[in-house]
């Protein structure tokens, strides 16, 4: 039914006040006689009479007779999702849905939870001021599927913002360490020149656990980066993670942009975590072109940064224990057994340990996330396990020395074919030793060779794969040396002589 227009209801009331016929009115404006009459007597235009809300279903609902269950299971469960208890009642009632039918489940919990739902949290816009604050946040960045020279690559993201301009800047991370945190704030300082007054955090333990007190104070050596660059720290409330908004928000904004950008290189893999971050700095080198005019607010206002980079480390002074081991934060590392019981300085990056003694560089290993791992190399003890072999069986960190899953299968074919233990022991550290005294994945290629015919994986038996016997000097036969031709040449040569 075509909708009647305010120009011709007054059409209605101009007719009405020339003659009073209703009719004819009507036939003038172009509608029903009784649509006529009824603006007519009402005495208001189309646009000043208020819709009537549409309360009645014009198709038969096929959740009515679920709808109850529904809602008290929403009831228990506010965070469920529609797709969660469609993709249930497909499962409980096979046939009686169809996959289109998800979509009217959606809207009958959306306006379930704007009527009867729980109450949401409120945000309150702030009102910020340029160059005042920079805050600070890690991301996952793992959803982002990189890989590095075809490995996939867990990693997080530094992700400092000005929360005026929304200018950003990210670093590539392994964990929410101090180490992380400094390297990223650093990166987005000495790019852009200046320095906020402010810079806020959440509470995590890279800058407010003091681990040694308990209390949320800042930890000491968060303030002294802090001082070095002449930034003011401030932390959120506790479990208020909204008041770092700007940094939060533009978590998902900037990930969607990645995503975008990895489908137009058309590619997720990098030859290397450094080509990967020097993408991710292109990408948001575009992204701020964008927020020029603010940003330009913001550096007007801001000071200059005069100070010089920090190191991205901190060294540590460390004794090796008599187990060739060394001990940083919480973690334990092999070192070669020529260091035994020497002190070495240790540097501490974010992702990885740098081992000197006497100043020399002796060993890079990369740096365990979180507390009481281990990351032991059979390289630098197996000298000393072969001569012991007995220690093999009851040793703390024995499962470290089993560097991939071949060499695992390896030891327990020899288990089930050697009588003893120490037999078996003994066996496979002579395995281990040709591994580091050769290639590894030359021996770990015999190993599966041998395991794939049926043979247990002695290690004579690797070794002859491994290092093959010498070169065989090949039997020649020394042919006769007819000397005539020479001698007729000779003859010849005498003939023609002066």
């Amino acid at each position: 039914m075509r909708k009647v227009t305010d120009a011709q209801v007054r059409k209605v009331m101009e007719e009405m006040t020339k003659h009073g016929r209703i009719g004819r009115a009507a036939m003038k404006a172009g509608m029903d006689r009784t649509t006529a009459r009824k603006y007519h007597e009402a005495g208001h235009l189309p646009s000043q009479i208020p819709p009537v809300p549409h309360t009645w279903r014009t198709r038969e609902d096929p959740f009515a007779e679920d709808w109850p269950e529904l809602k008290a299971m929403l009831v228990d469960a506010p965070e469920l999702e529609a797709q969660t208890l469609f993709d249930d009642l497909v499962r409980r009632k096979p046939g009686q849905y169809q996959e289109g039918q998800v979509r009217t489940l959606q809207r009958r919990v959306k306006v379930w939870r704007a009527q009867e739902g729980p109450d949401k949290e409120v945000f309150f816009p702030q009102e910020h001021q340029p160059g005042k604050a920079m805050q600070t946040d890690f991301t996952s960045g793992n959803k982002l599927g990189i890989t590095i020279a075809g490995e996939p690559f867990d990693h997080m993201l530094c992700h400092p913002v000005l929360p005026y301009s929304n200018w950003e800047w990210v670093t590539v991370c392994q964990s929410e360490s101090l180490a992380a945190l400094q390297r990223g704030v650093q990166e987005a300082l000495f790019r852009l020149g200046h320095r906020t007054t402010w810079h806020q955090t959440d509470n995590s333990t890279a800058a407010t656990h003091d681990l040694r007190t308990g209390k949320r104070g800042f930890n000491a050596e968060y303030v002294k980066v802090m001082e070095h660059f002449g930034l003011k720290p401030r932390t959120i409330k506790v479990g208020k993670s909204n008041q770092n908004g700007d940094t939060e928000s533009l978590h998902n904004v900037l990930k969607k942009r990645l995503k975008q950008h990895l489908i137009l290189r058309g590619s997720r893999d990098f030859e290397s975590v450094k080509a990967y971050e020097r993408w991710l700095w292109g990408v948001l080198e575009k992204a701020n072109q964008l927020r020029s005019k603010r940003f330009a607010e913001e550096m007007a206002v801001m000071e200059p940064l005069t100070v010089a980079r920090l190191p991205e480390y901190t060294e540590e002074r460390v004794k090796v224990s008599s187990g060739s081991t060394i001990r940083i934060k919480h973690n334990t590392y092999s070192v070669p057994s020529r260091l035994k019981d020497e002190r070495v300085v240790v540097r501490l990056y974010e992702n990885r340990l740098a081992v000197y003694y006497a100043g020399q560089l002796q060993l890079t290993v990369e740096r365990l996330v979180g507390r009481f791992g281990h990351r032991i190399n059979y390289r630098h003890l197996i000298w000393s396990l072969v001569r012991k072999p007995g220690a093999f069986e009851h040793y703390r960190y024995r499962e470290d020395l089993f560097p991939t899953l071949v060499f695992r299968r390896a030891y327990d074919a020899l288990e089930g074919a050697c009588e003893t233990i120490w037999k078996t022991d003994l066996e496979y550290l002579r395995i281990l030793f040709l591994a580091a005294s050769t290639m590894e994945s030359e021996v770990e290629t015999a190993v599966q060779l041998l395991l794939d015919e049926g043979t247990v994986p002695m290690a004579d038996r690797v070794k002859a794969l491994v290092v093959p016997g010498g070169p065989e000097v090949p039997a020649l036969a020394v042919p006769e040396v007819d000397l005539v031709d020479y001698d007729a040449l000779l003859g010849a040569g005498e003939a023609v002589a002066p």
